[in-house]
């Protein structure tokens, strides 16, 4: 398929697993990955697309499963939302590197190494063409950085949510164990809701849901991917009313 010759898309919200930044580590930060996700950004940056970036925190540690293993709750999610962090700031790194002007916003207070998040501000460097990173979840324990996505996206006026994952879209059950698992090109929150299908969780699809904001899921370890996405050729699926 031939791609538009101009971006579909003018402003977008890419939301980054933490697992994406590990590579096939765990428990760590892959710098191969991380520069491979800066460089993609950098594809879709040079079709004058603004781009935030929602960062996750679970090659770090994750609040829910801490609080498993004995971790208050809220604190668990607070030492969640400080990896997304130190996620953010590796991800600045790697853009600074290969030119890409960046700003780091954090939810949670922490002026030495990021800014607060301001809303604003945030849609001021967008218009100044540096990608701006994202962390701190919501800075509210029991929301998930999914949510925060969701949120953020609104807020800042993102025309959609591109939700990075290592599957190439959603499927009516896990193709890693069922040859037969079908994918679907485009479906509605509705059937998605009414399915089960794990797209996001129930808190952060609600509020996709209610805005009107589409979701495309798809797989941003091929190359190109990414700018393939902002384009408009159809890749993963498409979340939408």
């Amino acid at each position: 398929m031939t791609a538009n010759k101009s971006p579909k898309y003018s402003r977008v919200l890419l939301k980054l697993s933490g697992e994406a930044l590990g590579g096939k580590g765990r428990g760590s930060i892959c710098p191969e990955a991380v520069q491979d996700m800066a460089e993609q950004i950098q594809e879709v940056r040079e079709l004058d697309v603004q781009v935030v970036v929602v960062v996750g925190g679970g090659n770090i540690f994750r609040g829910l499963s801490g609080s498993m293993r004995g971790i208050e709750r809220a604190t668990g999610d607070y030492m969640g939302m400080l990896a997304t962090v130190i996620n953010a700031l590796a991800l600045q790194d790697a853009l600074e590197k290969i030119g890409v002007p960046t700003r780091v916003q954090s939810a949670i207070t922490m002026s030495q190494v990021a800014e607060a998040f301001i809303r604003r501000r945030a849609v001021r460097h967008l218009e100044k063409g540096r990608v701006v990173i994202f962390g701190g979840g919501t800075g509210n324990p029991y929301f998930s950085t999914d949510t925060a996505a969701a949120l953020r996206a609104n807020e800042i006026g993102a025309e959609v949510i591109l939700k990075a994952t290592k599957v190439d879209g959603i499927y009516d059950c896990d193709p890693k164990t069922n040859p037969r698992a079908k994918r679907f090109a485009q479906i509605s929150y509705l059937e998605a809701l009414q399915k089960q299908l794990k797209v996001m969780d129930s808190t952060a699809f609600s509020l996709c849901m209610d805005n009107k904001m589409p979701i495309i899921v798809f797989d941003m370890f091929k190359p190109h991917n990414l700018r393939r996405v902002v384009m408009g050729e159809k890749v993963g699926t498409l979340v939408t009313g």
